[in-house]
């Protein structure tokens, strides 16, 4: 019996076995089931939580649509673009997203050229809302990382500033930084207080800026650039120079100075020798201060135009001796000093009018204040408070003492416009708004006076070749050669060289300084004074641009007769009878 009761239990003990190991498998998969629901519970709480972490608004502080803040176009004084923003796309991430660090630096690299495993994981390695990867990429790029499908990488669109003339307008425009923050030049200028905080118009996305317009014309601005860019080669020069004044309304025309650097690659205007040196380099600018001595002297009313004075032999002071270059050894009278470029009869016109009333008449034409144009990049004139006598002698025909070329510009436009100086500008003026801000620094027979001289030394002076070139357009001025300073002494084989001028002088309009730093002949038949260089440069640029100014050519005699004082015809008649 114990036998078939043990046969017979068998199944049922089988039977037991199966059921207790079903049962634990159904606890594993519960388990497991139960596990999985954890994790996934876990990963998607973590998703709503970034989901509802707010992205930071700020780099480094800086608030974001700051970076992506758009700045003005700027156009010269016709409508042509000068400046504009562009948009495109710049790289950020915001590491506290970042859910697999090593996935992100293996597909971000290979996109980023130039960037380090190292210093992407170090990017991304941490708790912050927002870190700059790249900036100003490609459209290609962005689709690119884009298609990626990284979580914590993504796009601004950021305004970068383009300047369409490249190196045209440099120097003048100036550039911004990487954050579209203005670092030299106009653009500089526009962020600060003079005009309006750009913030305060930038930051509102949605008003438009208003356009910015310049008193520049794009046109003028390319020939005279293009004609330095010449003289540099033609003259194997080591800089060239030059502005161009509107002589009613103080506004810069043209502006250029070489060499220059492209805005569009900001770190190209920290290249050596890439300084403006028409507004922040002052200079030694030797004869064209002769212009500015014999005006003085003849508004003083101490000296005539019909005055004479003896240049037969130099003036000593003390062990040094005075002389002209290539002098006539004779009496001369007032316009021949200023013809022949007579040192020593332009220091005979300036003691007439004595040291002290010439050092006065410097202030009295704004040598001694800082340039009121609204470029950043300025420099005040190095000159003396109190002139000695041998001071004020070598001062008067433009050594001892430096100024800008934009300062000779603007007295030169003084001079020739009936003696009223108005401060030089950037942007468009009127000429109704300029004689609300202008002066008057000599009296219109003055002015006179220096038309006369300045288209006299054009016809029968140094300014013959800038003549014979600009023929037709009754251009005057004057030249300066002037010895460069090398360690403390004048070394006569290096020669900054200028001519100070204005056009057309039975009608002025406008007045023009042109620099060549250390020319060469340009032939065996050529020298390397002013005249042969900066002259004939002035020469070219008029030719070029008078037409696109609207100045029409006149030949004959008659405006050149029409310029001579009625004192010097007085004289001539009597002399002949």
């Amino acid at each position: 019996m114990s036998l078939e009761t043990s046969v017979a239990g068998a199944p049922i003990a089988l039977e037991g076995g199966r059921k207790t190991r079903k049962n634990m498998t159904r606890s594993r998969i519960h388990i497991a089931m139960l596990g999985l629901l954890v994790v996934f519970g876990i990963i998607g709480a973590r998703l709503v939580q970034l989901g509802m972490v707010e992205t930071s608004l700020s780099d480094e502080g800086q608030a974001r649509s700051a970076i992506t803040a758009s700045r003005p176009v700027i156009y010269d004084r016709n409508g042509m673009e000068m400046a504009m923003d562009i948009r495109v796309p710049s790289l950020f991430a915001e590491p506290r997203r970042i859910i697999d660090l090593d996935e992100a630096v293996e597909k971000l690299l290979p996109e980023l050229p130039g960037v380090t495993s190292a210093w992407l994981r170090e990017k991304l390695d941490g708790d912050e809302g927002f870190v700059w990867l790249k900036r100003e990429m490609t459209p290609a790029a962005q689709e690119r990382i884009f298609n990626l499908g990284i979580p914590g990488i993504d796009f601004v669109t950021e305004s970068k500033r383009f300047y369409p003339g490249g190196n045209d307008a440099a120097h003048i425009l100036g550039a911004v930084n990487v954050d579209n923050q203005g670092i030299a030049g106009i653009e500089r200028y526009l962020d600060g207080e003079e005009i309006r905080l750009l913030q305060e118009i930038g930051l509102a996305r949605d008003r438009e800026l208003q356009p910015v317009y310049l008193s520049i014309d794009m046109r003028v601005q390319h020939a005279l650039r293009a004609e330095l860019v010449d003289a540099l080669e033609r003259y194997r020069a080591i800089a060239a120079a030059g502005v161009i004044v509107d002589v009613r309304t103080g506004e810069v025309i043209a502006l250029s100075s070489l060499p220059d650097f492209d805005p569009n690659v900001p770190a190209s205007a920290l290249e050596e020798g890439r300084l403006n040196r028409v507004t922040a380099g002052t200079f030694e600018l030797g004869s064209t201060f002769k212009t500015v001595t014999l005006a003085g002297a003849l508004d003083s009313g101490l000296v005539r135009i019909t005055d004479e004075f003896d240049a037969r032999a130099g003036i000593r002071f003390g062990r040094f001796t005075i002389n002209d270059y290539r002098g006539k050894g004779r009496i001369l009278t007032l316009p021949e000093v200023y013809k022949y470029s007579s040192n020593i009869g332009t220091i005979r016109i300036m003691q007439a009018m004595g040291k002290d009333n010439y050092r006065a008449f410097l202030t009295r034409i704004g040598f001694d204040d800082a340039l009121p144009i609204e470029l950043p990049e300025t420099k005040r004139s190095t000159i003396a408070e109190t002139f000695s006598e041998v001071g004020a002698a070598t001062a008067s025909f433009g050594h001892g003492l430096s100024v800008t070329p934009l300062h000779m510009a603007s007295a030169v436009a003084a001079f020739v416009n009936d003696g009223y100086q108005v401060p030089a500008t950037m942007f468009v003026r009127t000429e109704d708004e300029a004689r609300q801000l202008g002066r008057q620094v000599i009296s219109p027979e003055t002015s006179r006076y220096v038309r006369y001289l300045m288209r006299l030394n054009a016809l029968e002076g140094s300014g013959r070749l800038m003549n014979q070139i600009a023929g037709g357009y009754m251009v005057g001025g004057k030249t300066g050669t002037a010895d460069k300073v090398v360690d403390g002494r004048y070394d006569t084989t290096k020669n900054l060289n200028a001519f100070a001028s204005a056009f057309p002088l039975n009608n002025p309009r406008y007045a023009m300084v042109i620099l060549v730093d250390e020319p060469k002949a340009e032939n065996e038949q050529s020298g390397r004074t002013a005249g042969w260089n900066a002259g004939a440069v002035t020469g070219r640029v008029v030719q070029k641009i008078a037409p696109m100014l609207g100045i029409m050519p006149e030949f004959g005699d008659m405006s050149d007769a029409a310029l001579v004082p009625v004192e010097l015809l007085s004289a001539e008649n009597q002399a002949d009878s």
